[in-house]
C-alpha cells in the first residue's frame, strides 16, 4: 500500500463535502500588472491587525519616525508588532475606525507623511540556511508577519507549533473567491520571490514533502511558478479544480492530502503546516532584505472603479486615498465599498478605514453587478444550506439557535467549525444573511468563554493567596513556637526560669494588687475636702435665698382661692341638691341654706384673722398719711357695702326656676335682709375704726398706722362676706327663672335702680370722705389731690361694674 505521500507525488487528489461555482469575475483585475499606490497624506495604523493581543506602544506624539521602524514592541508569540510604512512624524495616538465588520473603533498610531520614505537601518539574513529556525522564527516575528490569506494568524506561532511535528508543507495559492486577484497577479509578477521565501519556509520546518496548491483557473502563475522551482526544491506544484471554497484551510488539506481535521483543530493536528502565497513573500523579505511587513498586494475590483487593478498599498493608507486615485465613481442609489470578496467580505461603514495586514481586495459593486439581499423570508427547510456546507454542518439549525441566542446548542452543533465562506448563503432561496447570524453567535460565544476564563483566574489567584496567607501564618507561629522552646531549654540550662513569663506574672501580681488595695487618705485632706464641700453648701443656700423672692403671701392667698372654689363648688352641689328636692321637703332647703351660711362665716372669719395680722405690722409712721388712708379705707367699705346690696337684690328675681314662686320670693327677701345686715356692720365698724384714729392722730402717729390697717382689713373682710352671701342666694335662686317672666323683669328693673342708686351714693361718699382728707392734708396738697383723683377713680370703677352686672342679669 502506498503512503500518503508517494499518492500525492503520484498526483492523486480528493474531494470535500459541498461547494459552489460562483461567477469569479475575476478578468476585471487580474490584466495589468501590480502598481504602487504611493504614499497619501496620513497613514492610520491600528495597534491590532493580527489574531491575538496588542503591543505596547513605543513612540509618542511627536516623535519622527523612518520607514521599517518598529511603532509596538511584545514578548509573546501571539503579539506581532506594527512598524513605520514610511518616514513621518507622529501626529496623533486615538481611536479611529477599524477594518473589521463591527465597524467598532481602536486605538491607532497617525503618521504624517514626510514623502522623504527613508529607511531604517536593515537587518538581513542572507545566509538563512546556515541559520537556526529559532532565530529565523524570531526575526519572522520581530518584523510583524502574520498570515496574507485573510485570517492574520501570527505566522511565527505557526511555525513553532510545527517544528518536528508535520511532514507536509502546503502553500496556499489557490485564492478561491470571486473577484480577488492579488495572489494571482503575485505570483505572476513576482514568482521569483515567492518561490524564495517557500525556500525559506522549508529550511525552518524541514518537511517531508512541499506542496503549493493552486486552482486551475490560473495558468499564468501556474507557469511562472514553473518556472522558477528547481528539481532539488522538493516542491509540487499542485493544481486543483476551481471550486468554492477550496482555498480553505481544512479544506484544501482535505484535497491535497486526503487527511482531515478533526473539529475545532488546526492542521497540525494532522501532520500539514499551511502558509499563503503572500506570506511566504512577506517572509522572503523580510529575511533577505530585511523589510517588515509594511505593504501589501490589494486587488481593486469592481465596476464602480475606473482603473481596476492590484496595487501594493501601505498598511495604514485610507480606503478613501484608494477609491479617489483610481477613480471610484459610486452608484447613484446604493454606494457600497466591500473589503474582501462578495462572499466573505463585509460593507464598510464610511471609506476612512485603513488597509491592514488582513485587506486583500476592495470591491466596489454597482446594483446591477451584485443585487442587493434586503429582504429576509421564513426558512423552508429545503436543506440547500446544507448541502453546499464545505464544514458538514446543519446551517438551518445553527441559524435558528443563534437567532434564539441558544449559544449552548450552537456549540453543540459545532458553529465554531464554520469557516464563513458564505456558500449557505449564497445558495438560500429565503436570502437569509446566515453568516451574519454565526457571526454574532461566535462573537457572543467569545465574550462569555473570556468572561469565564477571567473568573476562573480570579478564583485561581485568590485561592493562591488564601494558600499563601495561611501557610504564612503556620509558618510564623512555628517560629514563635520555636523560638519560645528554644528560650526555655535555654534558661533550663542556665538554672533559671523564662524570662518573658516571670514578667508577665509580676506584672498581674501589680494589677492584682492594685485592685485590692483600697485608697488611703489622709486626715488632713479629708478635713480640707469637708471644708470645701460645707462652704460650697453655704454659698448654695446663700445664693438660692437672695435669688429666690419669697411667695409665701402669694402662696396664702392661693390656697385660700381653692378653699373658696372648693367651698363654692360644695355650696352649688348641695343648692342643686335642695332645689330638686324642695317641692318634696322645703324644711331641707332651710337647713342647707343655713349650713352654707354657716360655712361662709366661718371661712370669712379665718381669712380675716390671716390677712389682718401682717397688715398692722407694716404700717408708715406718718399721722396725717394714716388720716388719708383711714379715710379711704372707710369710703371703700361703704361702696363695697352698697356694690354687695346691688348685687344680692337682683338675684333673687333670677332664681326659682322650677320651685314655688313664693319660696323663691320669700329666699330673696331673707337675702336682701342680711345684705343691709352686713353693709350696716361694715358701715359700723368704719365708724368706730375711724373716730378712735381721729382722736389719737395727734396723740400717737403709730397708733393710727395700726388703726388704719385694721379699717382696711375690716372692709376687705366685709366686702368678701358680702360677696360669699350674694353667691350663697343666687346660686339656690338662680334655677327659679323660667316660671313667671313678669316677675322676672319687675325684679330686673328694681336690680337697676338700686344699681344706679349705689353708684350715686358712692360718688357722695367719695366726696363726703374727700372733705377731711383735705383738711388733715394741709401740710402738702399736691398729695391730698392725688388721694381724691384715686377716690374718684375707685369710685367710677364701682359704677362701672355695678351697671356691667346689671347688664348681665338682664341678658340672663
Amino acid at each position: 500500500m502506498l503512503s500518503i505521500i508517494e499518492q500525492i507525488k503520484q498526483g492523486k487528489l480528493w474531494d470535500f463535502h459541498g461547494g459552489i461555482h460562483p461567477a469569479e469575475n475575476k478578468d476585471l483585475s487580474n490584466k495589468s500588472p501590480i502598481v504602487n499606490a504611493g504614499i497619501p497624506q496620513e497613514l492610520v495604523l491600528p495597534l491590532k491587525q493580527h489574531i491575538g493581543s496588542k503591543g505596547d506602544i513605543i513612540v509618542a506624539v511627536g516623535d519622527k519616525v523612518q520607514k521599517g521602524q518598529p511603532l509596538t514592541q511584545g514578548d509573546i508569540a501571539m503579539c506581532v508588532p506594527v512598524h513605520a510604512p514610511t518616514s513621518g512624524t507622529i501626529t496623533a495616538i486615538e481611536q479611529r475606525t477599524t477594518a473589521h465588520p463591527s465597524g467598532l473603533s481602536d486605538l491607532c498610531i497617525v503618521i504624517a507623511p514626510d514623502q522623504q520614505d527613508t529607511w531604517c537601518d536593515k537587518t538581513t539574513y542572507a545566509d538563512y540556511e546556515d541559520r537556526d529556525p529559532a532565530e529565523l522564527i524570531d526575526a519572522i516575528r520581530l518584523n510583524g508577519i502574520a498570515g496574507l490569506g485573510g485570517a492574520g494568524f501570527p505566522t511565527a506561532r505557526k511555525l513553532q507549533g510545527g517544528l518536528g511535528n508535520v511532514d507536509i508543507l502546503i502553500i496556499n495559492a489557490a485564492e478561491c473567491e470571486p473577484y480577488i486577484t492579488a495572489d494571482d497577479r503575485l505570483m505572476r509578477d513576482y514568482a521569483e520571490e515567492v518561490i524564495e521565501g517557500v525556500r525559506i519556509l522549508r529550511h525552518i520546518i524541514s518537511p517531508k514533502l512541499t506542496i503549493i496548491g493552486i486552482e486551475d483557473n490560473k495558468p499564468e502563475a501556474i507557469q511562472a511558478l514553473e518556472q522558477h522551482v528547481k528539481e532539488d526544491d522538493n516542491i509540487l506544484i499542485r493544481v486543483v479544480p476551481t471550486k468554492y471554497p477550496s482555498g480553505s484551510s481544512k479544506q484544501l488539506v482535505k484535497i491535497l492530502t486526503g487527511r482531515e481535521v478533526p473539529s475545532q483543530s488546526r492542521s497540525t493536528s494532522v501532520g500539514v503546516i499551511m502558509q499563503n502565497v503572500g506570506t511566504a513573500f512577506a517572509i522572503k523579505r523580510a529575511i533577505i532584505d530585511g523589510e517588515p511587513l509594511i505593504e501589501r498586494v490589494v486587488t481593486l475590483t469592481g465596476e464602480a472603479f475606473k482603473e481596476r487593478g492590484n496595487v501594493f498599498a501601505m498598511l495604514g493608507t485610507p480606503i478613501a486615498y484608494l477609491l479617489d486615485k483610481f477613480g471610484y465613481k459610486a452608484d447613484k442609489k446604493h454606494p457600497r465599498v466591500i473589503i474582501g470578496g462578495s462572499l466573505m467580505g463585509f460593507t464598510l461603514p464610511h471609506s476612512n478605514v485603513p488597509i491592514t495586514k488582513m485587506t486583500n481586495c476592495i470591491l466596489a459593486p454597482k446594483r446591477k453587478e451584485l443585487p442587493l439581499h434586503t429582504y429576509e423570508m421564513a426558512c423552508i427547510r429545503c436543506s440547500a444550506c446544507a448541502d453546499v456546507c464545505p464544514s458538514s454542518l446543519l446551517p438551518q439549525q445553527l441559524q435558528w439557535y443563534a437567532k434564539d441566542q441558544n449559544y449552548e446548542k450552537c456549540e453543540e452543533y459545532n458553529l465554531q467549525d464554520c469557516i464563513e465562506c458564505g456558500a449557505c448563503a449564497y445558495v438560500c432561496p429565503s436570502e437569509i444573511p446566515l453568516v451574519q447570524y454565526y457571526r454574532q453567535a461566535k462573537a457572543e460565544i467569545w465574550a462569555r468563554s473570556q468572561d469565564e476564563i477571567n473568573a476562573e483566574r480570579a478564583r485561581q489567584r485568590f485561592e493562591a493567596k488564601q494558600a499563601r496567607m495561611d501557610r504564612d501564618k503556620a509558618e510564623r507561629e512555628n517560629r514563635f513556637k520555636k523560638a519560645a522552646e528554644t528560650r526555655r531549654e535555654e534558661m533550663a540550662k542556665t538554672g533559671g526560669d523564662d524570662a518573658v513569663a516571670a514578667a508577665i506574672a509580676r506584672v498581674k501580681a501589680k494589677q492584682a494588687a492594685a485592685q485590692n488595695e483600697k485608697p488611703e487618705v489622709k486626715p488632713a485632706v479629708a478635713a480640707a475636702i469637708a471644708a470645701a464641700k460645707a462652704k460650697q453648701a453655704a454659698s448654695a443656700q446663700g445664693a438660692t435665698s437672695e435669688t429666690l423672692p419669697d411667695n409665701s403671701e402669694m402662696a396664702k392667698l392661693r390656697e385660700e382661692r381653692k378653699r373658696q372654689a372648693r367651698e363654692r363648688k360644695a355650696e352649688k352641689e348641695a343648692g342643686e341638691s335642695t332645689t330638686s328636692a324642695s317641692s318634696n321637703d322645703s324644711k331641707k332647703d332651710a337647713v342647707a341654706a343655713a349650713i352654707a351660711r354657716a360655712k361662709a362665716k366661718k371661712a370669712q372669719q379665718a381669712q380675716s384673722e390671716s390677712t389682718s395680722e401682717p397688715v398692722a405690722e407694716t404700717e408708715t409712721v406718718d399721722p396725717k398719711k394714716a388720716a388719708i388712708a383711714a379715710a379711704v379705707a372707710r369710703a371703700k367699705a361703704k361702696k363695697e357695702a352698697q356694690q354687695a346690696q346691688s348685687e344680692i337684690t337682683p338675684e333673687p328675681v333670677a332664681e326659682t326656676e322650677d320651685v314655688d314662686p313664693k319660696k323663691a320670693a320669700v329666699a330673696a327677701a331673707v337675702a336682701r335682709a342680711k345684705a343691709r345686715k352686713a353693709a350696716q356692720q361694715t358701715e359700723a365698724q368704719s365708724e368706730t375704726t375711724s373716730e378712735p384714729t381721729a382722736e389719737t392722730e395727734a396723740v400717737d402717729p403709730k397708733k393710727a398706722a395700726v388703726a388704719a390697717a385694721v379699717a382696711r382689713a375690716k372692709a376687705r373682710k366685709a366686702a368678701q362676706q358680702a360677696e360669699t352671701q350674694s353667691e350663697s342666694t343666687s346660686e339656690p335662686v338662680a334655677e327659679t327663672e323660667a316660671i313667671d317672666p313678669k316677675k322676672a323683669a319687675v325684679a330686673a328693673a328694681v336690680a337697676r335702680a338700686k344699681a344706679r342708686k349705689a353708684a350715686q351714693q358712692a360718688e357722695a361718699q367719695s366726696e363726703s370722705t374727700s372733705e377731711p382728707v383735705a383738711e388733715t392734708e394741709a401740710v402738702d396738697p399736691k398729695k391730698a389731690a392725688v388721694a381724691a383723683a384715686v377716690a374718684r377713680a375707685k369710685a367710677r370703677k364701682a359704677a362701672q361694674q355695678a351697671a356691667k352686672e346689671q347688664q348681665n342679669i338682664e341678658e340672663d
